[in-house]
C-alpha cells in the first residue's frame, strides 16, 4: 500500500496542465498576456493599392460593369496626352470593362517571345499596347481637325454620332460596311487556316 501511495504521489507531481511543462509550473509574464494588451490611441490605418486585375468592377451577377465610350471600332482618333501625342490613327480594338482601346501602329510595346521549338524560334516583336480612351479624341481627316462628340437623331429615325465641330456623320452605313467587310475577312482567314493545317497533316 506504501508503495502504491507513492506512485500516486509521483504521478501527481508530474501530472502535466496547461500552464505547466513536464510538471513544472510555466510562469507567463505579464507583459505576454493578452487580458493587459491596451488598443493604440492612434491606430496606423494602412491603404492596400489593388493590382490592375483586381479593381475590375463587377454587378450582383459577377458580370463586369461595362462602361459607355465616345468612340467605337474603326474611328479615327488623334491622341491629345502621353508619350504618342500627337499621332493619328485608327481603333482596332475596344475595351469597355475599363475603357481602354488599340490604336493601329500606336502605343508599340517590346514583346520578348519564347521560342516553340524547331518551326517558331524565338524574336522580340512589337505589339500595340491598349491606352486609355480619355487621352484621345475624334478626329476629322477633311477637315484636319480634332472634335468632341455629339449625337442626334436623323430624319429616319436612326440615332448617329457627329463631330461638334464639323458637322461630320460618324455612324454612316458606309463606315458600317467596311467594318463589316473587315470582319467577314478575318473570319474567312481564321477558317481556312485549320483547314490548311489538316491538309498538311494528312
Amino acid at each position: 500500500m506504501a508503495a502504491m501511495a507513492a506512485l500516486q504521489s509521483s504521478m501527481t507531481a508530474l501530472s502535466l496542465s496547461s500552464n505547466s511543462f513536464l510538471g513544472q509550473r510555466l510562469s507567463i509574464p505579464p507583459s505576454l498576456s493578452p487580458l493587459h494588451i491596451k488598443p493604440r490611441e492612434n491606430p496606423c490605418l494602412i491603404v492596400v493599392k489593388l493590382k490592375r486585375w483586381e479593381r475590375k468592377e463587377c454587378k450582383p451577377n459577377s458580370l463586369p460593369v461595362l462602361h459607355k465610350m465616345h468612340v467605337k471600332v474603326g474611328d479615327t482618333i488623334k491622341v491629345i496626352s502621353g508619350r504618342d501625342k500627337g499621332k493619328i490613327g485608327e481603333i482596332s480594338k475596344i475595351f469597355k470593362h475599363n475603357s481602354t482601346i488599340v490604336v493601329k501602329d500606336i502605343n508599340l510595346k517590346t514583346k520578348h517571345m519564347k521560342s516553340r521549338g524547331e518551326d517558331q524560334p524565338g524574336q522580340i516583336i512589337k505589339i500595340e499596347a491598349p491606352i486609355h480612351s480619355s487621352n484621345v479624341m475624334l478626329y476629322s481627316k477633311e477637315k484636319e481637325v480634332t472634335s468632341r462628340v455629339g449625337h442626334k437623331v436623323l430624319d429616319d429615325g436612326k440615332k448617329v454620332r457627329y463631330l461638334i465641330k464639323t458637322g461630320e456623320i460618324l455612324d454612316s452605313d458606309e463606315n458600317w460596311k467596311k467594318l463589316k467587310e473587315a470582319a467577314k475577312e478575318k473570319t474567312e482567314v481564321a477558317a481556312a487556316a485549320p483547314a490548311a493545317d489538316t491538309d498538311a497533316a494528312s
